[in-house]
């Protein structure tokens, strides 16, 4: 089976850009599933659809992805890895340490498409946003799924890990944060309970048992071996009325406000919640986001 060459040349020498086929294998890996559209506003956002859909079939042709039907769409495509190619990206440099969890078949797909499909426009929003506003933010930096252990265990798995570098003319400000997208699906219970989980994250340290073999981790919680600093909490809302997601809202503040660890959480690392058609419109760095912990009014999330 043939596979697509990663680099162009360029006067006799390899190219250090991969070429679009390579971004868009890329891309299916990272988020699993994506629309022609969405994979044109991540990777192109300037060409044409159709500058996506000739590699797309070539890729297709050659057994390395392959798409279904989204649903009342007008024929849309839902392009994924096939199972080739997934194995073919498991070693692209840009997706090292990234979670192995491929989407290779059409019935896959489609049970995964209402929920990865919104994670993906929640990623979109803050990618048009950072090129509007000359930040460092790309198409690789933020990691779908990310999980870390509790204990006992239990994992906590962030719908979304960003990576973001804020740039003026005199500095450069790297910021992280869990994403969290709430389609109204779950009971808003259910929701604010998931900041219990990043309180627990933050204060978890595992017990060491019997003599070490190998040199230790710095001591500490254990989200020091990844962050230098906690990621900030985001949680995203859609699927509902304005009324239902300001409720929703309400109640993830009241757990970031009554639950001890939650709270002390809340004091130390920014967390807030924000509408998805903000995001897009007027944008996430504008006044959209409402804080979690000692109320406020809305601001940016690089603000919180």
């Amino acid at each position: 089976m043939s596979t697509p060459s990663e680099f162009a040349p360029t006067r006799g020498r390899p190219s250090p850009v991969e070429t679009l086929a390579h971004q868009l294998l890329a891309a299916l890996a990272q988020h699993r599933i994506a629309t022609t559209t969405q994979l044109q506003e991540l990777l192109r956002p300037e060409a044409r659809l159709q500058t996506l859909s000739a590699p797309l079939n070539k890729l297709r042709d050659e057994g390395l992805v392959d798409y279904a039907v989204l649903p009342a769409s007008y024929r849309s495509r839902l392009w994924f890895l096939t199972r080739e190619g997934a194995r073919l990206t498991r070693d692209f440099p840009a997706l090292r340490g990234r979670p192995p969890y491929p989407i290779t078949t059409a019935t896959a797909a489609s049970l995964k498409t209402p929920h990865t499909l919104t994670v993906l426009r929640t990623h979109l929003a803050f990618l048009t946003d950072a090129r509007r506003r000359g930040d460092e933010h790309g198409p690789w930096d933020w990691t779908p799924e990310v999980s870390h252990p509790l204990g006992d265990g239990e994992r906590l798995i962030a719908d979304a890990l960003m990576h973001y570098t804020l740039t003026t003319d005199h500095e450069r400000t790297q910021l992280r944060a869990f994403v969290e997208v709430d389609r109204a699906t779950m009971s808003s219970e259910r929701l604010a309970s998931k900041l219990i989980e990043y309180a627990r994250l933050w204060t978890y340290e595992p017990q060491q048992v019997g003599r070490p073999r190998t040199p230790q981790p710095v001591p500490g919680p254990i989200w020091l071996r990844w962050y230098p600093v906690f990621p900030r909490v985001l949680v995203v809302l859609t699927g509902a009325t304005r009324t239902v997601l300001g409720n929703r809202i309400t109640d993830l503040q009241a757990m970031a406000t009554e639950h001890p660890l939650v709270a002390t959480l809340a004091r130390q690392v920014p967390m807030g919640a924000a509408i998805l058609d903000d995001l897009e419109n007027p944008g996430p760095t504008g006044d959209v986001w409402i804080p979690l912990a000692a109320g406020g009014n809305p601001r940016p999330w690089t603000a919180l």
